[in-house]
């Protein structure tokens, strides 16, 4: 007891605290620059899909092209190519300002290929329905598509969200701020275990709040 008493006297609680606030910020951030993008650009693919209201076979393959390309990237290879383009934009590829760019890019297309996913399973009855009482795409799209494939897209967000906590984890590797960054240079570099302890159960609990919270969501905005 007084072994495990002096370990957690020793680990430095205002650090992992700092640590702590910088991944929510980085979290924070990228999920809603993630949602702005992602969401029209899944609209956008469903809507130009095969048998949809605009269909544009041209359009929809160049954005589908795009987006498997991003996605198939392994997100530590998208930081380091993403340096320079970060760099332009934040005036730094370290710290949190500098890992956010990078999440942004790395989570929009897996959000919008969910988004897209998600509206396609509303019922096309409803689509039909408002077609022949003279609806516009766009009356379609605010008044139908997205009410009805809310409780996805809540679900949607919720696994991009879950995503993007392991995505900011990994940024500390090359200087990315928050809990990932402290492991590596606290627990990895200088092998302090029980700071590596610490981070691993604060991104745990970090996910299991958030996957609460998303159900919690889906389920109230569910009519099912």
């Amino acid at each position: 007891m007084q072994a495990l008493l002096e370990i957690i006297l020793a680990i430095d609680w205002p650090e992992i605290g700092t640590a702590s606030l910088d991944t929510l910020i980085m979290l924070g951030a990228s999920l809603l620059f993630t949602a702005l993008a992602g969401l029209p650009l899944g609209v956008l693919l469903f809507l130009t899909g095969p048998r949809q209201l605009l269909r544009q076979p041209a359009v929809y393959g160049a954005l589908s092209f795009a987006v498997n390309v991003l996605r198939s990237l392994p997100f530590i290879i998208l930081l380091i190519l993403m340096i320079p383009i970060t760099v332009k934009i934040t005036g730094t590829s370290l710290g949190v300002a500098g890992a956010i760019p990078p999440l942004v890019v790395a989570t929009t297309p897996f959000f919008a290929r969910l988004v897209e996913t998600s509206l396609r399973e509303v019922d096309r009855g409803i689509v039909e329905a408002m077609l022949a009482s003279g609806a516009s795409t766009r009356q379609i799209v605010l008044w139908a598509l997205l009410p009805e494939a809310l409780p996805g897209i809540i679900a949607a967000l919720t696994v991009t969200a879950i995503t993007l906590v392991a995505y900011t984890a990994m940024s500390g590797v090359i200087g990315g701020g928050g809990l990932g960054d402290l492991a590596v240079r606290f627990g990895y570099q200088r092998f302090r275990t029980d700071v590596m302890v610490v981070t691993v159960l604060l991104l745990l609990i970090l996910v299991q709040v958030l996957q609460m919270a998303g159900d919690r969501l889906v389920h109230h905005f569910s009519r099912k």
